[in-house]
């Protein structure tokens, strides 16, 4: 039987700093899973609260033609050196706020709730808000 597209397997590299690694793997052995699974639900989680696909901008060389992140991380940098943690900060738009809002509303709606038996959040049942 042919592989599809759909069942196609390719590999994906990144570099991340070496506590970064760690961390992913100290957390992917809690929850029984291997890195690359670890990372791809990670990925695929994070990609789930985005309302339209998703398609990242190219830089064409000098010239960041909209890449609003590559954008921010230049202006940074022509003023000041960062650390690694500082321009995750500086560009992450205070996420832990916009998550803890987005949380809030979305046990408001009880289309998701704050399990302790589970060690986190789960879904009511009622996840298309009717």
């Amino acid at each position: 039987m042919a592989e599809s597209p759909e069942t196609t397997r390719k590999s994906v590299k990144t570099y991340v700093p070496e506590y970064q690694k760690d961390e992913w793997k100290s957390h992917a052995e809690e929850l029984g899973m291997s890195q690359s699974e670890f990372i791809r639900t990670m990925v695929q989680a994070g990609r789930k609260g985005f309302d339209s696909p998703i398609e990242e901008p190219r830089s064409g060389g000098p010239n960041p033609r909209g890449n609003g992140l590559e954008t921010r991380v230049l202006k940074l940098l022509s003023s000041d050196t960062y650390s690694w943690d500082e321009l995750l900060e500086a560009v992450s738009d205070n996420i832990e706020d916009r998550l803890e809002e987005t949380l809030e509303e979305l046990q408001a709606e009880n289309r998701i709730r704050y399990s302790g038996r589970h060690g986190g959040y789960t879904t009511t049942g009622d996840t298309d808000g009717d």
